[in-house]
């Protein structure tokens, strides 16, 4: 049986050596592109807060009449800083490396009227006060620029609900994937941990109880690509091709940026539930490295991980930053106590030769007494992933900047599937004596690479134009047995290989309008956008997928039975599902922010897209923030989005061997079945019509308050309606309806189905607390605590019914399962309590979760299944061992927690699962790991 497993050593010190590579020639001082013209102070340090990455407050009447110095070149903060103020008569009266406040010499601070360069006005009674505490929340934030056209809000001043993930609590936590760490900090993210055949290899976020395509994600703000693959035997996943946040490399993240709003008349489809927005480093300087080895508590799932980031002056003033990652996990196996209770040989008569089951005379084989019953291996894949990515910019002249960045990566996955007994029709005992566990294999080439130009001052616009160009392949291979060829079938297949390819070009403008008469002057954002499409099956290699039609000899226990075409697990692409399909669309969008007086701010943002295979699509949003108190402001929106349907949904076609439950059994067996496009004809035949895009309806409305010094609380109460949702079907059949719409097609008739189709209406309602606050105990360090949570509740408005003559036969397109799915399928609550502990040279971060009650439904009512509310304990503890080195020990489930076991009629047939996969926490029990962090 082939295999991708390498030596552990060799691996390490490749990826040693090229962060070692990475990080020659580098100094300790950290250091900003800056490109600043001498002109008006309010404008001048505007400018210096977007570059730099800070908050910048100072009086409005003090910055009046002043004009501050151009700041070239890459130049730390606080000397750039010192450069732009010269002959400013400004001076800095707090600086905590995030918010600058500024003022005139010998003067109190009027906190009326300030000025945030970082995010908009501040407002409370006009008192004279001192210089705010470095932690003071009413001026520390982060700068947002997901949302908004304006690079210059902040998150507690911004319209809709955004999480801001620093790339501190990045290092701060044992998770190898961005996206596992995201559904650990922000509570209406969840991630899927179930899947079978090639779903196993991505894992899923998703945000308020929607879909994981139901999110967009951008790098930079611009729109990352989706993944090739389908998810098809998932769970609460099924039918997504969403982007794969694992493929860019964590040691390249400066923040991530959660908008947790619906923002397609911003940003486009997808975007229904919010927007992920990944902002990549851009130093010209410094860099670090890390080292993190980690292991499961049953000691398994052996994990080692390297990153190395390096930031390098481009000429005179430009950047270059570069990261490389390394990740090498191998599999958990949470099958040990799934016992294969079933005959596994064939019985012997009395001349000791195998007969056929329930011969009469028959006796037991010995070896049923002595067989390795452990068969089943689920849980996490064994990995391997190489991630490199950049981002580079510099000035072309004294009007225009470029810029590109891009990420590549390899990722080799592979996991074991449901084992084929000796017995089985979809065995050949001359081939595998004891049966066979089919191994799956994933080879997985990503890449996308952005390029651009932007500049100011054309007609009064900043501009930004660019252009991005991605793609991910997957080629699918397998260590299994297509029994239908008999003994001389072969034992590792190319099942085929998917591709999905994008290009993207953007334009958009931005310019603030001073109408002289509201409070702050108009911003206006436009732009425009073409994007290109295209999706690519490629067919395996004919073993993968025939029919060999083989025929026992007479006299064998076989001689008789209809053999399994195809290979076992996941069949190989037949040339009829094969092809290349594409599309393009082009949109426009114009986004309008205006602060109406000095507590009422308010947007419109539209946008018109065309697509080349639905047509058109319309969506709009208005948002608008109003401060009832210097310290409380009530926050709404209303939009509608829409989802394209995806060309994977669109065009996809497989067969695979999944659990179903086939009349009269009551529990599952393993079963072929046919995933089927919906233009094709036996879909057709079952009733599918041409895909059309989800249409949604938002509405939201939050609190923001600073209830007491150091502590901000939001919260957000949310409805979102989604007509004409896209879902993969129930499994219809095996029954005679679904034979025959095979067999028309010439596909074998004893399977199953299912399609995609437009199959519901849904409302999602919930409601998101975050609560955040800072607490100073003196020669006792200081704490950062965190509370968050959110209930969600999803509900079928509508389902659509087959035709009377489809019913009649058995079809129901939408059954319990899917419903469950989506209802019951996910927590409905989530809580989150953390607490990072700074002392000295120790930093602990402990973080407490828990996840509400998850049902997973089944065909019989009778046989669901319950997963517990349980809490997860997370915890870093680091210590500072010199200045530029970190060393840490931690756990991610520290208490090594489980799901509940699932009951024998739903482990399917042999036995599969043990742990109940629907669990949002996985099935592989606690990791422990140590870390080295290194700073140059």
């Amino acid at each position: 049986m082939r295999d991708w497993k390498r030596s552990a050593g060799r691996r390490l010190l490749c990826a040693a050596s090229a962060i070692w590579a990475l990080s020659a020639g580098t100094t300790l001082a950290q250091a900003m592109p800056f490109r600043i013209d001498a002109q008006p102070a309010a404008t001048g340090i505007r400018q210096f807060a977007r570059q730099a990455g800070v908050q910048i407050l100072v009086q409005s009447d003090a910055a009046q009449g002043r004009r501050t110095a151009p700041v070239r070149g890459a130049l730390p903060v606080d000397r750039a800083l010192e450069q732009l103020l010269v002959g400013t008569g400004l001076t800095v009266v707090s600086n905590d490396g995030k918010t600058i406040v500024l003022a005139p010499p010998r003067t109190g601070l009027i906190r009326t009227g300030w000025s945030n360069a970082g995010g908009g006005a501040l407002s409370s009674p006009p008192e004279p006060v001192a210089p705010p505490e470095p932690d003071a929340p009413s001026i520390i934030e982060e700068l947002i620029v997901t949302g908004t056209r304006s690079t210059s809000r902040t998150v507690t001043e911004s319209m809709a609900p955004i999480d801001v993930i620093s790339a501190a609590e990045l290092s701060k936590s044992g998770k190898q994937s961005t996206r596992d760490l995201i559904s650990t900090l922000v509570p209406s993210a969840n991630t899927s941990n179930s899947g079978a055949g090639a779903s196993f290899a991505i894992k899923t976020v998703s945000l308020r109880g929607l879909s994981a395509d139901q999110t967009l994600v951008l790098v930079n703000g611009k729109r990352r690509h989706n993944t090739a693959i389908l998810f098809v035997n998932g769970t609460t996943q099924n039918g997504q091709s969403p982007p794969d946040l694992d493929l860019i490399p964590s040691a390249a993240i400066e923040r991530i940026e959660v908008l947790r709003d619906g923002a397609s008349a911003q940003y486009g489809s997808d975007a229904l539930a919010g927007v992920i927005n990944v902002i990549l480093k851009k130093s010209p300087d410094g860099g670090s490295m890390t080292a993190l080895y980690g292991e499961t508590g049953a000691g398994d799932g052996k994990t080692a991980q390297f990153s190395g980031n390096l930031g390098m002056k481009l000429g005179e003033d430009g950047y270059l930053n570069l990261t490389t990652d390394v990740r090498v996990s191998d599999m958990t196996d949470r099958g040990d106590k799934t016992l294969n209770t079933t005959q596994m040989y064939f019985p012997l008569n009395a001349l000791g030769q195998p007969v056929r089951v329930g011969a009469p005379g028959s006796t037991p084989d010995p070896r049923e007494a002595t067989a390795d019953r452990h068969t089943s291996h689920p849980g996490s894949p064994q990995v391997q992933l190489y991630s490199l990515s950049y981002g580079a910019g510099a000035p072309l002249n004294d009007e225009i900047d470029l810029y590109s960045f891009g990420t590549f990566s390899s990722r080799n996955t592979a996991a074991w599937l449901t084992f084929r007994n000796p017995n089985a029709s979809n065995n050949i005992t001359a081939v595998n004596p004891d049966g066979y566990t089919p191994k799956l294999f994933l080879k997985d080439r990503d890449f996308q690479v952005a390029a651009g130009a932007k500049g100011s001052d054309v007609l009064g616009f900043d501009w930004d134009l660019s252009t991005t160009f991605s793609r991910d392949d997957v080629d699918y291979y397998e260590n299994s047995l297509n029994a239908s060829l008999g003994p001389a079938s072969p034992t590792y297949f190319f099942i085929g290989t998917l591709k999905f390819q994008e290009w993207t070009t953007n334009l958009d403008l931005t310019r603030e309008l001073d109408t002289g008469v509201l409070a702050e002057p108009m911003f206006l954002a436009a732009g425009l956008e073409y994007r290109d499409d295209k999706f690519g099956i490629v067919a395996g290699e004919p073993a993968s997928y025939v029919n060999g039609g083989y025929v026992a000899p007479a006299g064998s226990p076989q001689a008789g039975v209809v053999f399994a075409g195809g290979s076992q697990g996941v069949t190989g692409f037949p040339p009829f599902s094969a092809g290349s399909f594409s599309r393009d669309n082009i949109s426009a969008y114009l986004n309008v922010e205006q602060k109406l007086t000095d507590k009422l701010e308010m947007a419109l943002a539209g946008r018109f897209e065309h697509y080349s295979d639905f047509g058109d699509a319309k969506t709009f949003k208005l948002s608008s923030r109003y401060a009832i108190l210097p310290n409380l402001a009530i926050r709404g929106t209303a939009s509608t989005g829409f989802r394209a349907p995806s060309l994977q949904q669109q065009h996809y076609a497989s067969s695979s061997t999944i659990g179903v439950i086939v009349p009269p059994a009551t529990t599952t067996q393993l079963y072929p079945v046919q995933l089927l496009p919906p233009d094709n004809p036996a879909a057709i035949a079952l009733g599918a019509k041409p895909l059309r895009p989800e249409k949604s309806t938002n509405y939201s409305i939050g609190l923001v308050a600073q209830p007491i010094r150091r502590m901000n609380v939001t919260l957000d109460v949310y409805q979102i309606k989604i007509d004409n949702r896209i879902l993969q079907s129930g499994t219809l059949g095996p029954n005679a309806a679904v034979s025959n719409a095979l067999a028309s097609q010439g596909l074998n008739p004893q399977q199953a189905a299912f399609y995609y189709g437009n199959f519901a209406d849904t409302k999602t309602r919930g409601i998101d607390l975050v609560v955040d606050y800072h607490t100073d105990f003196g020669d006792f360090g200081a704490v950062r605590w965190t509370v968050s949570a959110n209930h969600t509740k999803n509900e079928f408005t509508r389902v659509v019914q087959p035709p009377p003559a489809l019913a009649s036969a058995g079809i129901v397109y939408i059954d319990r399962v899917k419903i469950g799915d989506l209802t019951v399928g996910t927590p409905k609550d989530k809580f989150i309590v953390g607490a990072d502990w700074t002392l000295g040279k120790f930093d602990a971060n402990l973080r407490l979760t828990r996840y509400g009650e998850v049902i997973q439904r089944t065909s019989l009512a009778a046989n669901d299944e319950t997963v517990s509310p349980k809490l997860i304990a997370d915890l870093d503890v680091s210590y500072a061992a010199t200045e530029n080195v970190t060393v840490s020990v931690g756990a991610n489930n520290l208490l090594d927690a489980y799901p509940d076991s699932v009951r024998a009629a739903n482990r399917g047939t042999p036995a599969f699962a043990y742990y109940n996969q629907y669990s949002p926490y996985g099935i592989s029990g606690g990791f422990y790991y140590a870390r080295v962090a290194a700073r140059f």
